[in-house]
């Protein structure tokens, strides 16, 4: 049991003060906190970034695997092989000790400014809170209305409509109410979140503004991806000049661990433990940080709240296409210019690649929402890049991280990165999870190394057992990139 009036909050913010899970500093931390060494201890252990402190690292994501991170990585014996680093249009990306780029090509494109666009990446940062005044002054209901008729799905990757979310919060009478913005994008192909961070801070944070005034938080939470200091100090600069007097913000690092884009796992991290997914319900709307009501929001989310409440709901969704609004699209892989593009929701994967430059070489494959959406053959290149339309086809938007292979690419191989990929990043706890990835990764392993097609004969049924027993999406996608990978490609697994 820990101590009467222990800080568990604390934890994680100090064993990174303490540089990491070195000798005696579980200790030190349990002295300092109150929290038994043995949970600081196994709270340590959990997240890359303390567990393995103080050595450079190369991505091994899928797209910086294309070019050409095993050979940066064997290079240097002493660096860690790490997942989806978030720079995935700088390719192939290294980070050092401190976290700070150390190889990486220049950032990629964005669409030019055009103050059309809800969210213009490629526009200026504007001062002052113009949106926060017009909510205020439109009231508390006619803003709900306006963030229904808007239609806008929450762009972390489920989806899910942003406004009943904001009324769930809004109507739980019990106290405090929090809100937390979710900016630890790990998501492999992903890293439109760092754009906004770095180019349109003021954005979000007037989004988080509104979204705090709405749900009567006087504190908010940004859970910023420990792999993105420059992003944090983004934020941190744009914050100096906010006019937000009644709002306290807390920047919490992230300390490498992909589960905690899950809200849940990420609220058990700024809690001070292990980033373990809790079950649900209760949701957060009613039992989030420290038990209290939260309302929970990804970057571009909240970047986009701002034009909706100056310009409309109903302006807002007429920018998308076959779904509301209009969206940011990672684009990496095998096109001529890697960047973020912001384009009418339901935009084709043609358009994303136009607004990219082009492909490089012949296309074969792509990936339309990072590792969780598998892979799709370019038969469906003309399919909308929308939530319901990439599903009816076994895969997903996710956080449209846009990922092309030419032919140059093995797609047994391309699976096996991303099998690689869940089974690190597994959490632990749900047995189908931890067991099923760690099998399925063997099961390409050994076809690969044999050829041999009665090792894959398992997989579905893997499959159907951690989509039926994990507690969260990653055990219920884990397979998915193997899966899609030998139904859409089966000369590969020849």
């Amino acid at each position: 049991m820990q101590k009467k009036g222990a800080t568990r909050h604390e934890v994680l913010e100090r064993l990174e003060h303490h540089g990491g899970l070195a000798p005696g500093v579980a200790s030190a931390v349990a002295e300092e906190t109150g929290v038994p060494e043995a949970d600081v201890y196994g709270v340590g252990t959990f997240y890359t970034l303390l567990r393995k402190p103080g050595v450079r690292r190369v991505c091994q994501g899928l797209t910086c695997r294309l070019v050409g991170a095993k050979a940066l990585l064997d290079a240097d014996e002493s660096a860690v092989p790490v997942s989806c680093l978030g720079q995935c249009d700088r390719g192939p990306v290294a980070i050092d000790a401190r976290l700070e780029l150390e190889q990486a090509a220049p950032r990629g494109a964005v669409t030019p400014d055009d103050p059309s666009l809800p969210m213009n990446l490629g526009g200026v940062d504007r001062p002052g809170y113009p949106a926060l005044e017009r909510a205020k002054a439109l009231g508390h209901e006619a803003v709900l209305d306006q963030l229904e008729a808007s239609g806008l799905q929450g762009r972390g990757g489920a989806g899910f409509p942003a406004w009943i979310k904001w009324r769930a919060v809004r109507n739980e009478e019990a106290g405090p109410h929090y809100v937390v913005v979710n900016a630890d994008e790990g998501e492999p192909g992903t890293f439109k979140d760092r754009d906004v961070m770095l180019r349109r801070p003021r954005l979000m944070l007037e989004g988080l503004a509104i979204a705090a005034w709405f749900a009567g938080a006087e504190e908010a939470y940004i859970y910023v991806r420990g792999e993105f200091p420059a992003e944090r100090r983004s934020l941190e600069a744009a914050l100096a000049d906010a006019p937000v007097p009644d709002l306290t913000i807390h920047f919490v690092a992230g300390h490498g661990a992909y589960i905690c884009g899950e809200e849940t796992a990420l609220l058990e991290a700024i809690e001070g433990k292990r980033g373990m997914p809790r079950l649900k319900p209760p949701y957060p709307t009613q039992v989030g940080l420290f038990g209290k009501p939260t309302l929970m929001n990804n970057v571009e989310t909240l970047a986009c709240v701002p034009s909706v409440i100056e310009r409309g709901g109903a302006w807002f969704r007429d920018q998308g296409r076959t779904e509301p609004g209009s969206k940011l699209y990672c684009v990496s892989g095998h096109v001529q210019r890697p960047g973020v593009f912001e384009l009418p929701l339901g935009a084709t994967l043609d358009e994303v690649v136009e607004a990219a430059g082009g492909y490089l070489g012949t296309p074969k494959a792509f990936s339309p929402g990072g590792a969780s959406s598998g892979f799709l053959p370019m038969t469906l290149r003309e399919t909308p890049l929308d939530f319901a339309n990439l599903q009816q086809h076994g895969s997903m938007l996710g956080s449209a991280g846009v990922v092309v292979l030419n032919d140059t690419v093995n797609l047994a191989e391309a699976a096996k990165w991303q099998q690689v990929f869940f089974e690190d990043e597994s959490c632990g706890q749900c047995a189908p999870c931890r067991i099923g990835a760690r099998l399925q990764r063997r099961a390409i392993d050994r076809f690969l190394d044999r050829r041999d097609a009665s090792a894959l004969e398992h997989v579905e049924e893997l499959h159907w057992e951690m989509e039926e027993g994990s507690i969260c999406g990653l055990g219920m996608v884990a397979s998915v990139p193997l899966l899609t990978a030998m139904k859409h490609f089966p000369q590969d697994f020849a």
